[in-house]
């Protein structure tokens, strides 16, 4: 298509909605690394983001407990 003539723009990729929630993620589990994204649908339409993280060494033990905290403010911030 020919955005010049009508005077408009494309939008980055970093203003994108899935590049600003990818990067809240990041910064939600920021001292671990995130490894894979999975979105599985449910039978209802429901959406589910798996997402397998690679701990630290310092934070292997207690990476369980963060679970609900982590889905609970990305839950908040994005609303998904």
């Amino acid at each position: 298509k020919n955005f010049k003539r009508k005077g408009l723009q494309v939008r980055p990729r970093s203003r994108t909605l899935t590049a600003v929630h990818e990067s809240i993620l990041q910064d939600v589990v920021s001292p671990t690394e995130i490894v894979g994204k999975r979105t599985r649908i449910g039978v209802d339409g429901s959406k589910i983001l798996k997402v397998f993280l690679d701990p630290k060494e310092k934070d292997r033990d207690n990476l369980e407990a963060k679970f609900s905290t982590y889905s609970a403010v990305y839950k908040k911030l994005t609303n998904k």
